[in-house]
């Protein structure tokens, strides 16, 4: 073949299906050099999404270090590589990225049971152009985020979901070094309080910390930066006593449009109310079994709240007629209300609520998770 290699590099990007490009890789040792050379992205047969971890135990390949090893001298120039799943890989195989790690923007090592704070050392130090990462489930600890603050600080997304280890130590790492953060996902992580989040740069704008252990200081620590758009804190868990929610609505989240408060039944009237008034941006919320919330709340809700197109308002038990009414009333670009097992609010209020709201779909069923599928901007 005399074609030189750039033309065969431009004929192979022109391939739009895996099949043409798969063909085309069979042709020659050249035309599987360009193929390979040209792959941008890897994961292994093993590898799951979050939402299908029981796809671990159907698995019928052990990923080890040569595996990786010989893939990465393969496919020498990848962007994104997810080893999701390789629960059985140790941190001596992440030394191959040294070599091959200069140009990955994306690594997942979700439930990569045997990684540590060693292997994400060498992450950090190999993968210095990495944007986003996902370690749901591994076993790091604050040492390590303090590794990956420091060497890979154009970090964009940021996945510490069940990471137990970890506390506002290495979370202030994170939020002091990475300053193009746009997402961390600490929920279930119940050694941080979410202090660490104080001063985060203003493009923080998705934090998931549901079911964690938060002091009111830490809710004042992840609206700091001003640029929050998507808050979930459903199933918070107080460290200490207080009414912490009120800062949301304090001027630090005039942004939020996505607030998910399901399940956390202490929130009261003076919480909802500041954030009614303060973030009027609000486009979803969810009050989902938040019992505590009564007439002045929702009255604050159906005022000031005229951008809110889906609100949640599952099993609270302090939703009335007079509730219902105030949301009617107000709320006027609602189209969705979802709500069953409100037991104060009778057949009557519901028949009002469609006659006046006809546009408005009452949905009886219960979505505790609520949201986009967030993307780097």
């Amino acid at each position: 073949m005399d074609l030189p290699d750039d033309c065969l590099f431009f004929i192979f990007q022109r391939l739009d299906s895996c099949s043409d490009r798969e063909s085309f890789g069979l042709t020659c040792h050249r035309c599987l050099r360009i193929q390979n050379l040209s792959r941008r992205s890897l994961q292994f047969q093993c590898s799951f999404t979050q939402l299908d971890i029981s796809s671990l135990s159907h698995s019928s390949i052990t990923i080890n270090s040569s595996h990786v090893h010989r893939l990465l001298t393969r496919f020498q120039h990848l962007h994104s590589l997810s080893l999701s799943g390789c629960t059985h890989l140790p941190d001596s195989s992440l030394s191959h990225l040294a070599s091959y790690g200069s140009k990955l923007h994306t690594l997942r090592l979700d439930c990569c049971f045997g990684i540590t704070d060693n292997g994400l050392s060498v992450v950090a130090t190999s993968c210095p152009s990495l944007q986003v990462i996902s370690l749901y489930r591994c076993q790091i600890t604050d040492s390590g985020l303090e590794s990956l603050s420091k060497s890979c600080s154009i970090l964009k997304d940021v996945n510490l979901l069940y990471c137990h280890a970890i506390s506002d130590s290495g979370l202030r790492a994170l939020s002091q070094r990475c300053h193009q953060l746009q997402a961390v996902k600490i929920s279930n992580c119940k050694g941080a309080a979410g202090i660490g989040f104080q001063g985060c740069s203003s493009t923080l704008a998705y934090v998931e910390a549901e079911s964690c252990k938060l002091d009111p200081e830490g809710i004042s620590g992840i609206v700091s930066g001003g640029g929050i758009e998507y808050l979930n804190l459903s199933g918070l868990i107080w460290r200490k006593g207080g009414t912490g929610l009120g800062i949301i609505g304090r001027g630090f989240a005039l942004r939020l449009k996505i607030l998910n408060l399901g399940m956390c039944r202490t929130v009261g009237d003076e919480s909802i109310v500041a954030i009614a008034e303060g973030c009027p941006l609000l486009e979803e919320w969810n009050l989902a079994l938040c019992h505590e919330v009564r007439i002045v709340g929702w009255s604050s809700i159906g005022a000031n709240c005229q951008k809110l197109e889906k609100l949640h308002v599952n099993r609270c038990r302090n939703l009335c007629d007079r509730g219902l009414e105030a949301l009617r009333n107000g709320c006027k670009q609602l189209s969705i209300l979802y709500m069953n097992g409100c037991v104060k609010v009778t057949p009557t209020a519901v028949e009002l609520f469609k006659c006046y709201r006809g546009h408005v779909t009452i949905k009886v069923e219960e979505r505790m998770c609520i949201g986009p599928i967030w993307s780097l901007r």
